[in-house]
């Protein structure tokens, strides 16, 4: 089974320009991303797609893959999508670009489901961890996610669900964390579905895969991912380096 890391990466972001090409500790924050990635150790190979000629000068230039994307993306998934449409690759991973401390244990427990899945049941599979805090569970911004069993992905929202009508419920409260594994074929096929209304009003791309069938498998880690965000996401970055 050949497994690959792919890491989207796009200069422009609304919350912080160009964050990507920011100096973290004398290296940039996607080269130190890319660096992460290889050396985990868990990937046949790892690639940079990116939609600017600075930031794949930035990979290339320092002995790293990059793939320029030919069209405009909505999402990451279509832009990975466009990346492997013609590699020969089994499972490809989503490594976030702005994410540098990411660390080797969670990804190879989401790697471990497909090892494990004889049957070929699932599509793709992403990591969530157990939040108790009230303002957390509230955040909009933590997407919450709900499952059955089996661990199988039921719904994602960025509402709190599920909902305690009772207050001595005991329901537990699962924040999703961005990070997925892919079978090939589920995302070329997610590039050619169309953005239907669960998408469309949580803004939400893993929605797609649910409401056309797909099954996401959903792996527990107590990992907290540590994005770069803001400015202060950053300085808070190069103090965790400098310590």
């Amino acid at each position: 089974m050949k497994i690959i890391a792919v890491i989207p990466a796009r200069y422009a972001s609304v919350r912080f320009p160009a964050k990507l090409m920011q100096d973290l500790c004398g290296k940039t924050v996607i080269l130190r991303t890319y660096e992460a990635a290889k050396g985990t150790s868990l990937f046949d190979d790892v690639f940079v797609v990116t939609d600017s000629i600075l930031i794949y000068d930035e990979i290339i230039s320092n002995g790293g893959k990059a793939i320029m994307s030919v069209k405009e993306h909505e999402s990451g998934s279509d832009r990975i999508a466009e990346a492997v449409a013609n590699l020969d690759v089994d499972i490809i991973v989503n490594v976030q670009g702005d994410e540098p401390f990411m660390e080797k244990a969670p990804l190879a427990k989401l790697l471990s489901v497909f090892h494990n899945d004889l049957h070929n049941q699932i599509d793709l599979a992403s990591l969530m961890r157990e939040i108790t805090n009230e303002a957390e569970i509230n955040n909009p911004n933590n997407v919450k996610v709900v499952t059955d069993q089996n661990q199988f992905a039921l719904y994602f929202s960025r509402a709190v669900i599920p909902y305690r009508r009772d207050a001595n419920s005991d329901a537990k409260y699962f924040q999703h964390i961005g990070v997925y594994a892919f079978r090939k074929k589920a995302i070329m096929d997610f590039s050619k579905l169309p953005v239907k209304s669960l998408e469309a009003s949580e803004k939400l791309e893993q929605l797609r895969y649910l409401e056309f069938g797909k099954r996401i498998k959903m792996v527990e880690t107590d990992h907290i991912s540590i994005g770069i965000d803001t400015i202060e996401d950053l300085e808070k970055a190069r103090k965790i380096l400098g310590s």
